[in-house]
């Protein structure tokens, strides 16, 4: 990976910074695609961090956010040295072994969630797999459920 100078732009309000295009060209490459979401890794400052590259408006950009940089919003217009490149690691997110039980138990939730497009299958994978407490893991795969059979929103989504 080579060492890149790149000036922090905004839009909105979610720093970026556009990749030069032979950058992209050898990401592109290394995914063996240049559509979608592409997994990238690289350092920031000397500091690693994992994200995913993204075309929006026509235009690839790579949102920098605080966990990246530390008050990213702040520093728009600051040039920020870094590497970056295609991440080959696994990013899969096992779904909570009490929401695998509720889907063997409700099967017509489970049709209803294998149906949804992979990135909300993943949506609601991930924030389940993330909650800290048991119960908040009990209450919200009860929402999913009902989500998933019609009955109720859920993470701010209208019924399916």
């Amino acid at each position: 990976m080579q060492q890149l100078k790149l000036s922090l732009q905004i839009i909105g309000v979610n720093p970026f910074v556009s990749l030069p295009d032979e950058v992209l060209t050898r990401i592109f490459n290394e995914a063996g695609k240049d559509k979608g979401t592409i997994p990238i890794c690289g350092t920031i400052n000397g500091n690693p961090y994992k994200q995913t590259l993204v075309k929006y408006n026509g235009a690839w950009r790579l949102y920098i956010n605080t966990t990246m940089l530390k008050n990213s919003p702040k520093r728009i217009g600051e040039t920020i040295e870094m590497t970056v490149g295609f991440d080959t690691s696994d990013r899969t997110i096992k779904a909570h072994p009490k929401l695998e039980k509720a889907f063997a138990d409700n099967q017509e939730a489970k049709m209803k969630f294998d149906s949804l497009r992979p990135s909300l299958q993943l949506e609601i994978v991930r924030y389940i797999s993330f909650l800290k407490t048991e119960e908040s893991v009990d209450r919200n795969i009860t929402k999913a459920i009902n989500f998933l059979l019609g009955k109720e929103r859920f993470v701010g989504r209208e019924k399916p």
